[in-house]
């Protein structure tokens, strides 16, 4: 049975070819008898064309002196024209303006060479190619979009799209910078070494050639983890009757399951200990403190997958102080060293240990001088309302320290302060002048020895200031965040010295 032919068409196509025939004979007697010497010619020149899918095809054939020559549009065998006829059966081919082949809404298809035949004895011809642009398209992703690993795992992206030209495939991450650091990558493939839940989340891929506008897709990226715990504090200070807050932070795929113990024993929820959770964060909540519940605290948490923990100390010893003094002496041979220090305790002695800092060139040429401790007096009390306290000691002569000597002084918080933020002021004696030093301190109340502060260096001074510079300072802070702070001047001093003989007489002092 035949298919899409017909004895009709046939006989039109056979007609068509008797016709160009006997065109292409009158044609050539008619001018060998005239002697007419003019040749068709063609105008139109070869040409390659780009044409976006769904754009109109337009491809120019100008002769001149074509007499009546005809004029044929072929693509292969297929003729598509002749003189102005049209042969092809396709809706959308058609002559316009003279012999321009035109072609509505194009289609892949529709690429390829055309040729322009003028039927002479020796045929004459011109070549058109035609390449169809389409844009974009992407047809596959890995997984269909949605993809999970675990952690650990190496993990390959793939991203296939058509076009023409062949589009490019770059990856970027939503939200986010992709794991290497980079904002986007080139390749039709993107691989990720050893996954872990911050290499998670959406990826896309975009498709792009320049034609039409670019395809994109996205691909979730779902990573399976055990517990992942970190804490917000991992030392908890607080004090008898306070309320203390620990709490851990906890990832994990799929959600675990999250327990608070008390050394070994797990805790359960009262009055006075509550645990809270909203979203990642896992809060463990002590209500008025006692001193047995200072120790080590541990968050555990646990899901298919595996299980962590982390311990959090809860503890009522002071925090690392802060020092308050100005790096640079006033003197030459003395500095007056002061710090804060915050404890819901009171502090009962603080350590200081302090050193000189040389150079690699003056270590080699330091001279140790042993020196016992020497005692120290307080200076009369500031009120029980003050934090911080004053005291001066002596060593006689002037001590040279080895490469990493350090000095040490105990000195009682005398009177201990009820205060949150308490504080002490010493001044170091028979320093080297124009020396830099380093000092660090710890302080202590009944539950124990605080951590060491920061390195802190003071500098001595090359000569003595003016005593109108020197003053004597108070620190005040009854409660976390608050304080007050007083300033006596030297004037101020020297008058009540002064006041202080008029009334009692001649005063002794000590140093």
């Amino acid at each position: 049975m035949a298919k899409n032919c017909s004895y009709p068409s046939m006989m039109v196509h056979l007609l068509i070819f008797l016709a160009i025939g006997i065109d292409l004979c009158l044609g050539g007697a008619i001018s060998h008898a005239s002697g007419v010497k003019a040749e068709p010619m063609f105008i139109s020149q070869s040409a390659a064309f780009k044409f976006v899918v769904g754009d109109t095809i337009s491809l120019p054939c100008e002769v001149t002196h074509p007499g009546t020559f005809v004029l044929a549009w072929k693509r292969g065998i297929a003729i598509l024209t002749a003189g102005t006829v049209k042969v092809t059966p396709d809706p959308r081919v058609r002559l316009v303006n003279g012999y321009t082949l035109q072609i509505k809404d194009a289609v892949p298809q529709d690429a390829g060479d055309y040729i322009c035949q003028i039927a002479t004895l020796d045929p004459r011809e011109i070549t058109h190619h035609v390449e169809i642009l389409i844009p974009p398209k992407i047809h596959h992703v890995t997984s269909g979009g949605h993809l999970q690993v675990k952690k650990g795992s190496p993990v390959r992206l793939e991203c296939s799209a058509t076009g023409n030209p062949t589009p490019n495939i770059t990856w970027t991450r939503k939200n986010n910078v992709l794991p290497n650091g980079e904002e986007k990558f080139v390749s039709p493939a993107y691989v990720i070494e050893n996954m872990d839940r911050h290499k998670g989340g959406i990826y896309i891929c975009t498709a792009s050639n320049g034609v039409g506008h670019s395809a994109s897709s996205q691909i979730n990226l779902h990573v399976l983890y055990p517990p992942e715990i970190s804490v917000e504090r991992q030392v908890v200070f607080s004090g008898e009757g306070q309320e203390a807050a620990l709490v851990c932070i906890v990832h994990g795929e799929a959600q675990p399951e999250v327990m608070w113990f008390k050394d070994t024993m797990q805790i359960d929820q009262t009055d006075r200990m509550i645990t809270e959770a909203r979203g990642a964060r896992h809060t463990l909540i002590i209500r008025k403190v006692h001193a047995m519940d200072f120790g080590n605290f541990s968050c555990v948490a646990d899901n298919q997958l595996g299980k962590s923990r982390k311990t959090i100390t809860l503890t009522g010893r002071p925090n690392v102080a802060t020092f308050r003094s100005a790096p640079i002496s006033q003197w030459r041979d003395k500095y007056n060293i002061s710090w804060t220090v915050d404890s819901f305790s009171s502090v009962e002695e603080y350590k200081l240990y302090y050193k000189p800092v040389f150079t690699t060139q003056e270590q080699g040429h330091q001279i140790y001088a042993p020196k016992s401790r020497s005692s120290f007096i307080p200076e009369p009390p500031p009120s029980p309302a003050y934090d911080t306290f004053n005291y001066h000691a002596g060593y006689g002569n002037a001590i040279h320290w080895g490469k990493n000597e350090w000095r040490d002084i105990v000195l009682p918080a005398i009177p201990q302060s009820p205060h949150y933020t308490q504080g002490m002021s010493y001044v170091i004696r028979n320093l080297d002048p124009d020396q830099q030093y380093e000092a660090k301190v710890q302080s202590r109340n009944r539950f124990g020895w605080s951590d060491f502060t920061e390195r802190f260096l003071f500098t001595t001074s090359n000569t003595d200031t003016e005593m109108r510079d020197m003053s004597v300072t108070h620190y005040s802070s009854p409660s976390a965040g608050t304080g007050s702070r007083s300033i006596w001047s030297l004037a101020d001093v020297l008058l009540l010295i002064v006041l202080t003989r008029v009334r009692f007489g001649p005063l002794s002092w000590r140093f």
